[in-house]
């Protein structure tokens, strides 16, 4: 009995192996596969808010899924270009920065609630109580103090940078903490901090991404009507990409993983309305204007 019982626990040990790796022979995924997070939110918050999607990576792939949150943007760049991880989802600017260092292939981006397509809004914000209602008058010309998110933000410091420069700051393209006329830029690290530097009085205005704004409105952690939009743009959306050298398979059962979620709890908790594929092509105006303003060096 006990030499049956050891023979069925071999035999189904070795059928899962089998299947797993079938699973990974047939995508061209590693039995691991390794997701990269950039830290929009706090890095604890962001991993548990993304374990539904690796469970649904697991189950639809058949593959195990590690997910990985770097302390910064340029920590998830850095994994890419390291071999470390194997997808990771990125900041448009992060993304452009990220291929100078490692060949990677976009996959999707989320359809935003708000917009209603693969582009989300980058907004300035000020605090309601304060008169400041014009970008160029009242925050650039005035002189006034603006905070940035990380420094490899698309919607908390490059598109940010843009409006600035269209209403007359000379943004620095080798300081990036210099932008006069504006008396002070600092760099808080994210989003959130951003919205609380301007609410504390730390910085006049900053940058912000506008759906994370009303994510921390929702939450309690930004009064409602507190913070008021002054100045806005629309930003192509974060991609997913993976490592090019996992090939056309992996790419088409990854892409295939995203489009083909349904469940509107999980849809939401990735802040996503759906999701549509994405090409190199799609993010060269990000390319265009980090280069112009000195946050990306071009090659040659």
């Amino acid at each position: 009995m006990r030499r049956l019982v050891s023979l069925i626990v071999l035999t189904l040990v070795f059928a899962s192996a089998c299947t797993g790796g079938k699973a990974s022979e047939e995508n061209g995924l590693p039995e691991t596969l390794r997701v990269g997070l950039i830290p929009n939110i706090a890095p604890e918050q962001q991993r548990a808010k993304y374990e539904p999607f690796a469970e649904h990576l697991r189950q639809r792939l058949g593959v195990k899924v590690e997910l990985f949150v770097a302390a910064d943007y340029a920590g998830v760049v850095a994994a890419l270009a390291g071999g470390r991880i194997d997808l990771a989802y990125l900041g448009g600017l992060t993304y452009v920065q990220a291929e100078q260092q490692a060949k990677l292939t976009p996959l999707v981006t989320e359809i935003d609630h708000e917009t209603g397509t693969a582009e989300y809004v980058s907004a300035i914000v000020v605090r309601d109580d304060v008169p400041h209602r014009d970008l160029r008058a009242d925050i650039v010309q005035a002189g006034r103090s603006f905070a940035f998110g990380d420094v490899s933000s698309t919607s908390g410091s490059l598109y940010p940078r843009l409006m600035l420069a269209d209403a007359g700051a000379k943004c620095s393209p080798r300081k990036v903490d210099e932008c006069p006329p504006l008396r002070r830029v600092s760099f808080t690290g994210g989003h959130d901090a951003t919205a609380q530097a301007v609410l504390s009085g730390q910085a006049d205005a900053g940058g912000i991404e506008l759906r994370i704004l009303r994510r921390l409105e929702k939450e309690g952690k930004v009064p409602a009507g507190r913070l008021r939009v002054i100045a806005e743009r629309r930003v192509q959306g974060y991609p997913w990409v993976m490592r090019a050298a996992l090939g056309e398979p992996a790419r088409a059962a990854l892409a295939d993983a995203f489009v083909s979620i349904q469940d509107t709890v999980l849809l939401d908790l990735m802040r996503a309305k759906g999701y549509t594929a994405v090409t190199p092509a799609d993010y060269e105006p990000i390319r265009r204007a980090a280069t112009d303003l000195g946050l990306l060096t071009t090659n040659g």
